[in-house]
């Protein structure tokens, strides 16, 4: 499908988000530590998969087959949110966390059972929170790209629920922008960011598209990009970048290498898994901040991610 025609389609089709629906608070909590209290920040990084376990491809092929059923769904979500707020906050395979970006972060959707993910994990975690949901178009079904997507279970064609990127943290959050993706690739999946200021860091939660190639995917991390350098202070680009090849990974890391960002992370870590492959789909990038810790939460089977994770110095 063209650009063109997946815009026309676009407009045609679907009413834009309004401004109230192109972001949802959760219940700000204003007596948090400030910045001046602090001299380290833990944030991670977790593409939770609507909460719907690691198997993308096993998973699939049942559904295909008509042997999923969706009677306990609701209860098999909501036992994994327990488990993933377990694991951010217990400190066994990762420090106890002050930021966690969300990446496919469903809210009541038939595939979670009903679930709004990034609130009742926030609730669990006593965590500051702020949505922003995708805006799901109605009616459009999705194209086939990449073999694997092809596994995941969509959200149907109208289904009132939706998904999207989510910060959760247990300081304020101010300054909250939502950042719209060029996404012309898939029409049946907008892409975006969110970003926020916490504790004087200005950080981005992106989800890139993994139906684009390398200069789309460039094009999205571009567009974050610049929305960073508005700002003089420390930043964090984070998020489910969708590297799903060494090509695409050297070319995110080079491009934000190059706009001035590190990251401690090996081109190549793991941070995805399905039908037996491995591949370096989320990272953490950073500016005008000392990396202290990193890596990956392993095992932790709420999703086909692993959630990633870094201690920064404040000092």
């Amino acid at each position: 499908m063209s650009s063109t025609t997946a815009r026309t389609i676009l407009d045609t089709a679907i009413p834009p988000l309004t401004d109230a629906e192109k972001l949802e608070f959760g219940e700000l909590n204003n007596h948090q530590p400030t910045a001046q209290k602090r001299n380290r920040l833990v944030v991670a990084s977790y593409n939770i998969r609507y909460a719907r376990g690691p198997y993308l491809i096993f998973g699939g092929v049942r559904r295909k087959l008509g042997l999923m059923s969706l009677r306990r769904r609701p209860e098999h979500v909501g036992q994994l949110i327990v488990d993933a707020a377990r694991a951010f906050s217990s400190g066994k395979l990762l420090p106890a966390i002050d930021v966690l970006a969300l990446q496919e972060a469903d809210k009541r959707t038939v595939r979670t059972g009903g679930h709004h993910v990034a609130r009742e994990l926030a609730m669990q975690l006593q965590m500051n929170w702020v949505q922003a949901p995708a805006g799901i178009p109605r009616g459009i079904k999705p194209a086939k790209r990449e073999w694997w997507l092809d596994f995941e279970e969509p959200i149907d064609l109208y289904d009132a629920g939706d998904t999207g990127v989510a910060l959760l943290s247990r300081l304020p959050l101010t300054d909250v922008t939502r950042i719209d993706l060029p996404w012309h690739e898939c029409p049946w999946r907008p892409r975006l960011a969110i970003a926020a200021t916490i504790s004087q860091v200005r950080i981005f939660n992106a989800h890139v598209d993994p139906h684009a190639g390398r200069d789309g995917q460039l094009a999205q991390l571009e567009v974050i990009a610049d929305h960073a350098d508005r700002v003089t202070g420390p930043t964090i680009i984070m998020g489910d970048f969708n590297t799903l090849s060494r090509e695409k990974c050297v070319a995110s890391r080079a491009f934000l290498e190059a706009r001035g960002y590190t990251t401690p992370f090996p081109t190549g870590t793991a941070t995805w898994r399905g039908a037996g492959l491995r591949m370096h789909a989320d990272w953490i990038f950073s500016r005008g901040l000392k990396v202290e810790r990193w890596g990956v939460a392993r095992p932790l089977h709420v999703s086909d991610h692993w959630p990633i994770w870094t201690e920064f110095s404040l000092a």
